[in-house]
């Protein structure tokens, strides 16, 4: 794939009409396109008055085996009363193609966002994680990877080192601070947990609510800790976070055990988002929506912020992680 289509160049809306027409869907609406950088993706309806969504997967990301794996698991979730956004299956397949680019059509659905500060909603979200992983544990991904530090410090790092983004004076001074994260990370990390599969990406954001939760957003979907997909819920400070952990896990135990050793991958998990986050920003640097929606990326100052962060994480990694409120 050529760098044109890497950024989406090529993707025009006439292309994007040919491939739904493929599949025998006539666009009826115009295409009214979704908050996506990753991907690009847009809500249409057709001409019987159905609401759908297409979306377009970055080229060279994902193969068609990744990909396709992630449709199996919402599927799978689908077929045991998980509610998550499956994609629609035409002829026995959901991963679509259309001159070089995969797509899939998933059904619109409608809803309000989540609320993280109500606890009802929480403990909702905790009993659907539950079943989420009870049946992500059925197998685990082949062909998607794992969280694990190569993918989200090491390579990063090396992203750091090459870019020319980072302002040659700060560079000596990220890339220490980065390797006093890695190191503080290393100390924690180890791989003895019993890996499943995951959301991957389980964020307020990614979750609506329709008389309950509905799990949006598959496309990191992979296996690791089952932490993983409770941490990002949590906010405040620690009493808050304790409590609303609390709430979580009481519901989630309801349908999975969770191993509460996986508590001191939070902070780490957090540093390893912190780390991979911004290496994608700096990947995706020539797809012209990126200058465009991150322009402090191009400032001197957000670098300083950057290197504060990585500092204050490497620092919050000393302390004691997160646990349970005892139960006497």
């Amino acid at each position: 794939m050529n760098d044109k289509a890497f950024t989406f160049q090529t993707l025009h809306p006439d292309t994007i009409m040919d491939a739904l027409f493929e599949q025998g869907i006539r666009v009826d609406s115009g295409l009214t396109p979704l908050n996506s950088y990753e991907n690009r993706v847009w809500q249409f309806q057709d001409e019987d008055r159905r609401r759908f969504v297409v979306k377009f997967y970055r080229p060279q990301r994902w193969s068609a085996e990744q990909i396709n794996e992630e449709h199996q698991f919402a599927l799978e979730l689908q077929a045991d009363g998980v509610p998550v956004a499956a994609p629609v299956v035409f002829n026995d397949q959901t991963l679509l193609s259309h001159q070089g680019f995969f797509f899939a059509v998933f059904p619109s659905v409608g809803g309000r966002q989540f609320e993280p500060d109500n606890l009802d909603q929480m403990e909702w979200v905790g009993r659907y994680l539950g079943r989420l992983h009870q049946t992500g544990r059925k197998k685990n991904f082949v062909a998607r990877p794992g969280i694990g530090v190569k993918e989200y410090l090491l390579e990063p790092r090396q992203v750091f080192e090459n870019t020319l983004l980072i302002p040659s004076s700060l560079k000596g001074e990220l890339l220490a601070a980065v390797d006093k994260l890695i190191d503080a990370v290393m100390g924690l990390w180890h791989n003895r947990f019993t890996p499943l599969r995951l959301h991957g990406d389980c964020h307020a954001g990614n979750i609506l609510w329709r008389d309950g939760p509905l799990f949006v957003d598959l496309d990191d979907a992979r296996n690791g800790p089952a932490v993983q997909d409770l941490w990002m819920l949590l906010h405040g400070d620690n009493a808050e976070r304790r409590m609303q952990l609390d709430i979580i896990l009481e519901a989630y135990e309801e349908f999975s055990t969770f191993d509460t050793a996986e508590l001191a991958f939070i902070e780490p998990l957090r540093a390893m988002r912190m780390v991979y986050y911004l290496a994608w920003l700096i990947r995706r640097w020539d797809d012209p929506a990126f200058p465009v929606n991150f322009p402090w990326l191009a400032e001197e100052d957000s670098w300083r912020n950057q290197i504060k962060m990585f500092l204050e994480q490497a620092r919050v990694l000393q302390e004691p992680p997160l646990q349970l409120t005892p139960m006497y």
